[in-house]
């Protein structure tokens, strides 16, 4: 009759291993007013990295149009909400200084490769499995205090589409990042513009 117990513990070793394998899933939504923010992840750093990205999706169910105005969080020096575009081949990015518009019964989604959100000078690289806590203030519905779960440094991220930043011959413009290192981002000739759209 050991069958069994042997059947049971192979069957409890493989659940604890696939637990532990299983990717961490994003943060649960948080309501505000009209608005729900589903899924807010941010991308692990490596040391000495002087930015990281967020991406969260924003879902209106009221009749009239919101705008993300701005982010910001204790763990972070600033935080800007940025574009990613190409243009003539080349990937350009730029802060969006008077936010993004979620338009009435619409859905916004910051995501790589598209809107973000950039952490600036962190006060400490964020680690998978770390929780950062940021606040986005939007232009009618208020002020929301979200924890990103942070995600690996490259791969799919929890409740995002997984695709990687790839900034290989992005034009940032005049965007001043200072002594700005991206860490691993292969970067290639950038450019950082303002965009006050």
């Amino acid at each position: 009759m050991r069958r069994p117990v042997q059947t049971l513990a192979v069957a409890g070793a493989l659940l604890v291993g696939v637990s532990l394998a299983a990717p961490a899933s994003a943060e649960p939504p948080v309501t505000l007013g009209d608005l729900t923010i589903e899924q807010p992840v941010a991308r692990a750093m490596l040391p000495g990295a002087k930015v990281g990205g967020g991406y969260v999706t924003i879902v209106n169910c009221g009749q009239t149009a919101d705008r993300l105005v701005s982010a910001a969080s204790p763990l972070a020096g600033s935080v800007q909400i940025h574009s990613m575009t190409m243009d003539g081949g080349v990937m350009q990015m730029r802060e969006m200084k008077e936010g993004l518009e979620i338009p009435a019964g619409g859905t916004l989604a910051l995501k790589p490769g598209s809107y973000h959100l950039m952490f600036v000078n962190p006060k400490a690289p964020f680690k998978q499995g770390d929780h950062v806590k940021a606040s986005l203030t939007f232009e009618k519905a208020g002020t929301a205090e979200v924890e990103f779960l942070v995600g690996p440094a490259a791969g799919a991220l929890p409740g995002a589409d997984g695709k990687t930043m790839d900034h290989k011959s992005m034009d940032h413009g005049s965007m001043d990042h200072g002594a700005m290192n991206h860490g691993t981002m292969d970067h290639g000739a950038m450019n950082h513009q303002e965009n006050g759209q």
